[in-house]
């Protein structure tokens, strides 16, 4: 889709907004209201839009992967972030990491993610950790940019083309919320009942090793 930004149906997330600073101060300044059960909650948000993904092409799969310097990357390989062409001829990608999800954030009636506490979206885990890399792979084009703790701090820059379609994002939790680790396979299992049209897996790479459960 071409033209204005102005023009774009706001449906997930405001495209005119490209950062909400104050947005991100918010959850910032109450790490335990927004991550309530830790870094797993923080990998629950982000699962939940490979979910969302999967759920409308009637299914889909997503690895989880516990990386040996702390961080986390959760992938799927639905059809990438939605990303546009403005008036101008310039990538916009949609602003999912700095501004609110409209369906969730202070929505009382929000789903409950597995772990009972409500989704919020994925501005929740890019805001809590020291750096966050998402990477959306289209049939149209892939692009990759990083954010500190929710701010981006690079461009658009595109990602050379694998024959793929997907989105990657790869965070590393602030420090306080790495020491809470605690996600297995088994916790996997659990999470399979409330999203039965994705397929979850781990890796867990954190001693050199991969350990792979589902």
């Amino acid at each position: 889709m071409d033209g204005s930004r102005a023009s774009w149906v706001s449906t997930t997330h405001d495209w005119a907004a490209a950062v909400d600073t104050d947005h991100l101060a918010r959850i910032r300044q109450e790490p335990a209201r927004f991550a309530p059960c830790g870094p797993e909650h923080l990998v629950l948000e982000t699962v939940a839009y490979a979910a969302d993904e999967a759920a409308s092409r009637s299914g889909g799969r997503c690895v989880v992967t516990l990386h040996t310097d702390g961080s986390v990357s959760v992938e799927d390989d639905g059809r990438g972030t939605d990303t546009r062409v403005d008036e101008h001829g310039r990538v916009v990608r949609k602003p999912v990491m700095a501004t609110r999800d409209l369906r969730f954030f202070d929505r009382p009636e929000a789903e409950r993610l597995p772990d009972g506490h409500p989704r919020r979206g994925v501005s929740v885990v890019a805001a809590l950790s020291e750096w966050l890399v998402h990477t959306n792979r289209r049939l149209d084009g892939s692009w990759s940019r990083r954010y500190e703790h929710g701010v981006p701090v690079t461009g658009l820059e595109p990602v050379e083309a694998d024959g793929t379609t997907g989105t990657c994002v790869r965070f590393l939790p602030d420090e306080a919320l790495r020491a809470q680790w605690s996600l297995n396979a088994d916790d996997l299992a659990r999470w399979s009942g409330h999203w039965p049209h994705l397929a979850v897996r781990l890796e867990d790479r954190r001693d050199g090793g991969d350990r792979s459960g589902r």
